[in-house]
Formats: structure tokens, sequence, C-alpha cells
């Protein structure tokens, strides 16, 4: 117990003793005349010199870092990432349908009896209108009157015959007289049926372009307009460079403004035939079925997808420069931390573009940050510092 009690009162006094010679000013050990205590305070006053040392050193670096990075110029970066890739070509077509007719007359005379009138729907060979035949009705009726009795002549004369009775003239000319009208009653039948103006198709009467009672030509007045909307299609014309990239089957985004409608679709036909007057050739469009009450001669902007890439690199075209040899080249920010980088110059080969964006075929790699606002400015192995943080 007594031992104890003697090691606490020992290491009390020791404790009390270091830390007056922790309070002791360089003076005062000065003044005790004690060269061991002076060596060991010079001792700790080096010591403690070489960590503020060090701190210091610590600091200084960290300001002139922090101060040559605000001086750094400022840049934004982007992480670059894979992406898929579509390109269209856009051109101008109409939509038009294969059964939008004017109706003219085969016929001339006075325009009868109009049997329709605008906007009905009428069905192939029904009766539109009629045309005054000029008599030829009458004509038929004499001529069918003739043709019965040479009928009953041809027929009595034919028994005759047969039974070797009577002479073969009077057999030939009964026969002859028989055909001879019958053949003018079809050709008269033909023109009596050209009085008649029917429905070439299905469909509906778009216009009435004539009236009851005016005089009408063939080949010079039209009298309605007949026109079938079940089936339409877009027509549009394409310049020659794009012929290999389109085909039967090629994917179509279609968009018609004035009626607010945007669909996808394919080509159904591609043209043979290349327009010498402006090396353009002509494709067809399909509509799908759902896609209802489109109007002929609509304008409809035309999307065609000639060539699609499902991984590559695509940047803004603003970030792509051109140098005075013509090599395409990019600057890409190698970060020393998140905040902090230089640039680097790289030589790239890009493919197609579109609205802004271009395809990076080489030179650059996912993962990379493309340098984007203040691209133009940057030089190869400047300091840079980014705007936001990168992760």
């Amino acid at each position: 117990m007594k031992n104890s009690i003697l090691f606490i009162a020992i290491l009390s006094l020791l404790m009390t003793t270091s830390c007056q010679n922790k309070e002791q000013t360089v003076d005062e050990v000065i003044d005790s005349g004690k060269v061991d205590l002076m060596k060991e305070r010079r001792q700790e006053l080096n010591k403690e010199q070489r960590l503020l040392n060090t701190k210091i050193s610590k600091l200084s670096k960290e300001i002139e870092a922090r101060e040559d990075a605000n001086s750094f110029s400022l840049v934004s970066v982007k992480k670059i990432e894979t992406e898929k890739f579509v390109h269209y070509i856009e051109v101008q077509g109409d939509v038009e349908t294969d059964q939008n007719i004017l109706i003219y007359p085969e016929f001339s005379g006075v325009l009868d009896k109009i049997y329709v009138k605008e906007g009905d729907r009428v069905k192939k060979g029904q009766l539109l209108a009629r045309i005054d035949d000029g008599g030829l009705s009458e004509e038929m009726a004499e001529l069918e009157t003739q043709l019965q009795l040479a009928e009953t002549r041809f027929k009595r004369q034919k028994r005759l015959w047969d039974q070797n009775i009577g002479s073969e003239i009077q057999f030939l000319e009964s026969e002859t007289s028989y055909k001879s009208l019958k053949s003018n009653k079809n050709r008269l039948q033909k023109q009596i049926d050209k009085t008649q103006i029917r429905a070439s198709f299905s469909g509906v009467i778009d216009s009435k372009l004539a009236d009851q009672g005016q005089v009408v030509s063939p080949g010079q007045t039209p009298i309605f307009r007949l026109i079938n909307l079940s089936e339409t299609y877009i027509y549009a014309e394409v310049p020659e460079q794009f012929l290999n990239a389109i085909k039967v089957g090629t994917s179509v985004n279609v968009s018609i403004s004035s009626m607010g409608l945007n669909f996808d679709t394919e080509i159904i036909q591609v043209a043979n035939f290349i327009d010498p007057n402006n090396r353009k050739f002509m494709v067809k469009v399909g509509i799908p079925k759902d896609i209802r009450n489109l109007k002929p001669n609509l304008v409809a902007l035309i999307k065609i997808n000639d060539y699609t890439s499902d991984d590559t690199v695509v940047i803004s075209q603003n970030v792509l420069q051109e140098t005075s040899s013509g090599e395409q080249i990019a600057y890409i920010f190698e970060p020393k931390d998140d905040k902090v980088g230089t640039a680097k110059q790289v030589k790239i080969k890009t493919g197609k573009s579109l609205k802004g964006d271009i395809e990076v075929l080489e030179g650059l790699e996912e993962g990379q940050y493309i340098i984007t606002d203040g691209a133009r400015s940057v030089r190869d192995g400047e300091k840079l510092r980014v705007s936001e943080a990168i992760k």
C-alpha cells in the first residue's frame, strides 16, 4: 500500500515538474544557467520549428494551387458515351391517290340530265349524267324494227334452204341484210352508250364542273371530278446520290403539319427512271390504314432513314474544329482531380451529321471528357478548370 502511495506521489511530482518546464520561457531557461536544460529546450524548439515548417509548406502549396486554378481557363465538359445514331434525309412530297380523275364526255351535245351532286358516293358503273343523243334513240327504235323483220326473213330462208327449197341468192341476201342491220345496231348502241356518263370506279363526286343544259364536248368540257381516297400514297423526288441507300422497305417518318400528323411508315416503290432535268428519282411512300381524311396535294415532309449505327460516338458539331491542313480535331479534358486538368488535342474522323450532331468514327472513346463550352479558345496542354466537378 505504501509503495503504491509513493509511486503516485513521485508520478505527480514528475508531471508537475514537466508542466513547469514546458511553461518556462526561453529567457527563464537561460536565467537558470543550466546548460542541459538549455539544450533540451533548444531541441524542443527545433522539433516545433520542423513541424511548423511542414505545415507552412503544405499551406503554401495549397494556396498556390488554388490561386493557379482560379487563373486557369474555365470550360465545360461532357462525358463521352456511345449511343444509337440514325441519319435521315429530308425531302418534300405530295399526297396523291391513283384514283383521282376528271370525267369528260365522249359525245357532243346538251347535258340533259345530272343524277348526282357533289359529295355523293357512287359505285363503279353507276349512271352519273346523260347527254341528249340528238335523235339516236329514235333511230335505234326504227333500226330494231328493221332488224326484227330481217331476222324473220333470214330464219325463213334458212329453213327453206335447209330443205333445198328456194335459191341460194335469196338465202345469201337475207343473211347479209340481217347481219348488216345487226352490225348497225351494235354500232349505234355504242354511240348511245357514249351519251351516258358513268363512274369509272367507286368513289366520291368531289366536284361538279358542268351544269344541266350546258353543251359539252369530248376532251374539252370536264363534267365531274371523281376521287377514291381509300388508298392514298405520298410521292416524293429524291436526289440520285441517295439511290443506293433507298430501297423498298426503307423506314420513313412523315410529317403533315397542316393536319398535325406525324407517323412512321416505309417506302413501297422506288422508280427506275432518273429525271435528266433535275437528277432525281421518284419514291412512293405508303400511308397506314388508320391514317384517314388525307386530301390529294397535301404537302408532306418526309424523313428517309438512309443510315443507322447502333453503337457510336456522337458529338456536337460546335466542338469540331479544323486545322490549316484540313484535319479535323477536337479537345478532350484530361482530369487531374474533379475540377482541374489539361486540354489534349485529338485528331478525329467523322461520319454523317444531322441537326447539329455528327458521328465520330475514329479518335474519341467512351469515358473520355469532350470539352464543349470554351473548346475553341483552349490550346493543347493548357491547364483548365471545369465549371462543374466531374464524376
